[in-house]
C-alpha cells in the first residue's frame, strides 16, 4: 500500500471518479441553503438531496465530491475516542438514476486495490452485506473476486431515515492487524463490523432503490440511486499507519503548534492531556471552517455552536497551562493543512483568528463568573449537607458558560463531592430535544416522484434578448399529473422557448400574460420557477382554455421587468461598496431582489455606523452618476476566474458561466437581469440597516423612483416638523432641536431636585426610630418616592449617618408596581445577614424577585397589598440570626 499525503489522498479519489465520468463538485458551504431541517451540512449525501428527491435533475447524473462536514452530537467523545470529530471529509461518488450495484461495487474494488490508485492489499479488505441483497453478495464475490470468507451478511445494513430514498447498503473494512486491536484475536467482537479496533471501516455504499413511503411501506424508486461516503481522516489513517485519526498530516501539525504554546506538556507523554490536544485540535478545525462559511460565534443556532467549541477547546488549553489567547494562532496552521483543496481558508485567516480572538479574550472575562458560580454552588449544596451536585446546575455551567462536565467533575472531587451524572443527562437530551424540534417540521428527503422528473422537453430562455416571444406550449401539469388540455384554474406550463425569467439568485420571477393568436389574454403568468431538467416552469391562472401544441404570444410586463433589472445592478454595487468600506471578509449571505426594493444580506462581525452607511450608499451612487456600462460575458469558468470575478460560495456553477461587469468596479458571476448602463439606476437610497442571525446583517434599499419617492416623504415629514417647531427654514432645525434638548435638561434637574425635596418631606423621620431585631436594629417602611432611584437616596442618606444595621424600604409606583430595596452594613454582613438573601426570600411576598451583593439588593413586584407581609418578613429574617 502506498503511503500518502490526505491531500494526495482526497484528489486521487476525485480523480479516479472522474475517470469514471462523474463531474467533480466543490465542497458546499457547511451552512446549508434552502434546508430548514440542518444546522450544518453533515454528510455529503445531505448537499445531493435535491438531486436524489428529485427537485433537480442534474446535468451530469454521476457526481463525485469531498464534503466538508459538521457533527455536534457526540461532541464529549471528541478526544476520547479514536475517530470521533467535530469537523470531517466525507469522499462520495454519487448516481442519480445512472450506474447501479455493479458499477459501484467493481470501481469501490478497483479504487481500493488497483496499483495505479489506493494499491491496498486485497487480502486485508472484507465486506458487509444486507442478508437479503443477494446481488450484492455476488457481486463482490463473483466480479471484484472476493473471497467469501471476506464477506458478511450484517442485518443493519440498510440505510433508512424514514421518508423518503433508502436501500441496503454495503460497508467496506481493512484490517489493520492484531497490533492495533484493543481486544484479543478470539473475541467474538474482534470480526469485521464488530466493536473493536483491528478492522476499521472505510467505506460505505448505499444502494439506493426504494422509496419509504408515509404510510411506511415500501415501493421501488423511479430512478435507483448510488451514494458513497469514505471518512478522509480514517482512510488517511490507514496510509498513514496512524494509531488515530489524530497522528495523521491533518491534525499533527495542529498539535505540535499546541505543543509550542504550551511549552511544557507534550503530546503522548500523558493519557489525560493527550485528550486535550485532539480536543483543540479538532474544534480549532471546525471553528475555522465554520467561521469562514460566514457564520459567527452567538448565544443561538450555529453561532451557539461556534461558541460551545471554542470555550470548550480553551477550557482544554487551560489543562495545558495555557492561561491566555491562544485558538487564534492555530487559524494559519489549518490554513496550511488545508491550502490544497480549501485555499479560501488560508486567505481569510486574518479574519478568522481576529473573530477567534475577540471570542476568547470575551470567554476568558466569562470564565470568572463561571468559576464563581460554581464555588457558589459547591457552598450551596454543603450548606443543604449534600455532597451531589444537582444535575440542574452543572449543566447550566457546561450550557451557559462552556464548562466541560469533566472539569466541573475534578473541582467537585476536590471538595470531596459527585455530580448528579443522571440529572445532567435529562438536561442534555431535553436541549437535543428542544434543537430536534426546531427543525423537524421539514422533511429531511422527500419522497421521490418522477412526473417532472421525467419531463425532458427543451426550453430556450430569450430573456436576455426580449421580453415578447411566440412559444409553443409543450407541457400542461395539474394536481401532478400530465393533461393535453386546460379550460381554467391553476396550471404549470412549459413552452419550448419563453422570454419569462425563473426565480433564482434573488431575483424574482417575471409576470407578465399570455396571449393566444387572436390577441386575447388567455392565461396570467404568477410564478415561474425552474423544473428539475431545468426548464422555466410557469404558474398560470388559466382564462381561456389552452391546448399543448399550440402557440402563444408570451409577454413579460415591462414595467415590473425594468425596475427589477435596476434593482439587481444596485445590488451588485451594493456587495462591492460594502467590500470597500467594511473589508474584504464581508460576502453575500441572501438577496432579493424585487421592483420596489431591493434586501441584501452580508456577513459582518457588527453593525455598520451610519458613517460607514453614508460612505456606502455614496459609493454606489458616484458609480451611477459616472454612467457605467453593463456587459454580460459567457465564458468558461476558469476564463471567469482570472477576470477576477466573484462567485458565491453556497452556489454551484457549470462549466460555462454567466459573468455581469459594471465598468471596472464590479465582476461577479451572475444569471440575472441587468440594466446596460447604471445612469439608468438614476438615484440609489438606502432606507434601513438591521441584524437579521450571529454576524449577518441586512441592508434594504431603493432606486430610481422609488428612492425619490422615499426621500420625497422624508423631506415632507422635515418640513412639517419645521412648521410644528415654528421655523422658517430647514437649516435651522438642528439649532432650534439643540435649543430644546437643553430646556428639557434643565427642566429635568428641577423637577429633580423639587423631587428630592419632597422626598425628603416625605420621608423626615423614618430614620427616627429604629427598631431591635435580635442582635441587630431595623429599619423596615413603606415610604412615598418616586421610584428605585429615590430609594437608592434614601440608601446613601441611611449609610452615611449609620441609622441601624439593616434598612428595608418599600415604595409603589403610578401603575402600581412595587419597589424594594435592602441594605446591610458590616456587623450584619459579618453576622451572616445579607442583603441580597434577604431580599430574595421577601420579593415573592409582593409577587416579584430580585437579588444584590451582601450590602446592597434590590428587587421588584406587582402585590402592592404584599408590601407589609413583607416588611414583616424581614424582621423575622433578623429573628432567626
Amino acid at each position: 500500500m502506498k503511503k500518502l499525503t490526505s491531500s494526495q489522498v482526497r484528489q486521487m479519489y476525485l480523480d479516479f471518479f472522474k475517470s469514471k465520468g462523474h463531474e467533480i463538485m466543490r465542497s458546499a458551504s457547511l451552512i446549508p441553503q434552502d434546508d430548514p431541517t440542518l444546522l450544518w451540512i453533515n454528510s455529503g449525501v445531505a448537499t445531493m438531496k435535491k438531486y436524489f428527491d428529485g427537485t433537480v435533475v442534474p446535468k451530469n447524473p454521476r457526481i463525485t465530491s469531498s464534503q466538508k462536514s459538521i457533527r455536534t452530537n457526540d461532541i464529549e467523545n471528541v478526544g476520547h475516542t479514536a475517530r470521533h470529530h467535530t469537523l470531517f471529509e466525507m469522499l462520495g461518488n454519487f448516481s442519480v438514476g445512472d450506474y447501479f450495484k455493479e458499477e459501484a461495487i467493481n470501481w469501490a474494488w478497483e479504487l481500493l486495490t488497483s496499483p495505479k490508485w489506493f494499491s491496498m492489499d486485497p487480502d486485508r479488505l472484507y465486506v458487509t452485506v444486507y442478508p437479503k441483497d443477494t446481488e450484492a453478495k455476488r457481486i463482490w464475490h463473483e466480479e471484484a473476486g472476493v473471497p467469501e470468507k471476506h464477506i458478511f451478511e450484517v442485518e443493519d445494513n440498510f440505510w433508512d431515515i424514514g421518508e423518503g430514498p433508502s436501500g441496503p447498503d454495503s460497508e467496506i473494512f481493512y484490517d489493520r492487524g492484531q497490533e492495533f486491536n484493543n481486544l484479543p484475536a478470539d473475541d467474538p467482537e474482534s470480526y469485521p463490523g464488530g466493536e473493536n479496533e483491528r478492522y476499521l471501516e472505510i467505506w460505505n455504499i448505499v444502494f439506493s432503490e426504494f422509496n419509504h413511503k408515509p404510510d411506511g411501506t415500501y415501493e421501488p424508486l423511479p430512478h435507483k440511486n448510488i451514494d458513497t461516503g469514505m471518512g478522509l481522516e480514517r482512510v488517511v489513517s490507514v496510509f498513514q499507519h496512524a494509531k488515530t485519526n489524530f497522528e495523521t498530516d491533518l491534525f499533527l501539525p495542529i498539535i505540535e503548534k499546541t505543543e509550542e504554546i504550551s511549552q511544557v506538556n507534550h503530546y503522548g507523554e500523558n493519557e489525560e492531556k493527550d485528550v486535550a490536544f485532539k480536543v483543540i485540535a479538532d474544534h480549532i478545525r471546525a471553528v475555522t471552517f465554520a467561521i469562514g462559511d460566514g457564520a459567527l460565534p452567538s448565544n443561538d443556532g450555529r453561532g451557539y455552536v461556534i461558541r460551545r467549541l471554542i470555550r470548550r477547546a480553551v477550557m482544554y488549553g487551560q489543562k495545558l497551562g495555557i492561561k491566555r489567547a491562544f485558538l487564534y494562532q492555530l487559524v494559519p496552521i489549518v490554513g496550511e493543512i488545508m491550502k490544497a483543496y480549501y485555499p479560501e481558508i488560508l486567505e481569510q485567516a486574518d479574519y478568522i483568528a481576529k473573530v477567534v480572538h475577540l471570542e476568547e479574550d470575551r470567554f476568558n472575562e466569562t470564565l470568572k463568573d463561571g468559576l464563581q458560580l460554581l464555588n457558589e454552588t459547591i457552598e450551596q449544596t454543603k450548606k443543604a449537607q449534600q455532597r451531589q451536585l444537582a444535575g440542574k446546575a452543572v449543566f447550566k455551567l457546561y450550557d451557559t458558560y462552556g464548562f466541560p462536565l469533566e472539569l466541573t467533575k475534578e473541582i467537585a472531587a476536590e471538595e470531596k463531592m459527585t455530580v448528579d451524572q443522571a440529572g445532567f443527562d435529562q438536561e442534555m437530551q431535553q436541549q437535543k430535544q428542544r434543537a430536534r424540534a426546531a427543525r423537524s417540521n421539514a422533511k429531511s428527503m422527500g419522497v421521490q416522484k418522477s412526473l417532472l422528473t421525467d419531463l425532458k422537453t427543451p426550453s430556450k430562455y430569450l430573456g436576455y434578448e426580449r421580453l415578447q416571444a411566440i412559444g409553443v406550449l409543450k407541457n400542461i401539469v395539474i394536481a401532478e399529473k400530465q393533461v393535453d388540455q386546460v379550460s381554467q384554474g391553476v396550471a404549470k406550463v412549459i413552452f419550448d422557448q419563453t422570454p419569462f425569467y425563473a426565480e433564482m439568485g434573488g431575483q424574482v420571477a417575471d409576470q407578465g400574460v399570455i396571449k393566444n393568436n387572436d390577441d386575447q389574454v388567455v392565461a396570467e403568468v404568477t410564478d415561474v420557477q425552474h423544473a428539475p431538467n431545468g426548464q422555466n416552469l410557469h404558474t398560470i391562472k388559466v382564462l381561456q382554455p389552452m391546448k399543448v401544441n399550440e402557440s402563444f404570444s408570451l409577454e413579460v410586463d415591462q414595467d415590473f421587468h425594468a425596475k427589477v433589472r435596476k434593482n439587481h445592478t444596485a445590488t451588485h454595487l451594493l456587495d462591492q461598496a460594502l467590500r470597500d468600506v467594511l473589508g474584504n471578509h464581508t460576502h453575500q449571505a441572501g438577496s432579493l431582489v424585487e421592483p420596489t426594493y431591493l434586501r441584501f444580506d452580508f456577513t459582518n462581525l457588527g453593525s455598520v455606523t451610519a458613517q460607514e452607511l453614508a460612505r456606502v450608499e455614496k459609493i454606489v451612487n458616484e458609480k451611477i452618476w459616472q454612467a457605467l456600462p453593463v456587459q454580460t460575458v459567457v465564458t468558461d469558468i476558469e476564463s471567469a476566474k482570472k477576470m477576477g470575478a466573484i462567485a458565491l460560495f453556497a452556489e454551484k456553477y457549470g462549466k460555462v458561466v454567466r459573468v455581469v461587469k459594471i465598468g471596472d468596479y464590479s465582476t461577479e458571476f451572475c444569471g440575472g437581469n441587468h440594466v446596460e448602463n447604471t445612469s439608468e439606476l438614476g438615484l440609489f437610497k438606502i432606507v434601513s440597516e438591521s441584524g437579521v442571525g450571529a454576524g449577518v446583517r441586512r441592508i434594504e434599499a431603493v432606486t430610481s423612483k422609488e428612492a425619490f419617492s422615499f426621500l420625497e416623504k422624508r423631506n415632507q415629514l422635515l418640513q412639517k416638523t419645521a412648521q410644528q417647531l415654528k421655523i422658517t427654514q430647514l437649516k435651522e432645525l438642528p439649532h432650534r432641536l439643540s435649543q430644546l434638548e437643553e430646556q428639557i435638561r434643565q427642566l429635568k434637574q428641577q423637577t429633580a431636585k423639587l423631587a428630592g425635596k419632597l422626598a425628603q418631606q416625605q420621608t423626615s423621620g423614618i430614620f427616627e426610630h429604629p427598631q431591635s431585631v435580635g442582635q441587630h436594629t431595623l429599619i423596615a417602611s413603606q415610604v412615598k418616592v418616586n421610584g428605585m432611584q429615590q430609594l437608592r437616596q434614601l440608601a446613601d442618606q441611611w449609610k452615611a449617618k449609620k441609622f441601624s444595621d439593616v434598612l428595608v424600604l418599600a415604595t409603589t409606583t403610578a401603575d402600581g408596581k412595587v419597589n424594594l430595596i435592602v441594605a446591610a452594613n458590616q456587623k450584619a454582613i459579618t453576622n451572616g445577614i445579607k442583603a441580597g438573601d434577604v431580599i430574595k426570600q421577601i420579593a415573592p411576598l409582593v409577587g416579584g424577585g430580585g437579588g444584590g451583593r451582601p450590602d446592597f439588593a434590590q428587587a421588584g413586584g406587582k402585590n402592592a397589598a404584599g408590601i407589609q407581609s413583607a416588611l414583616a418578613a424581614a424582621a423575622k429574617c433578623l429573628e432567626n440570626n
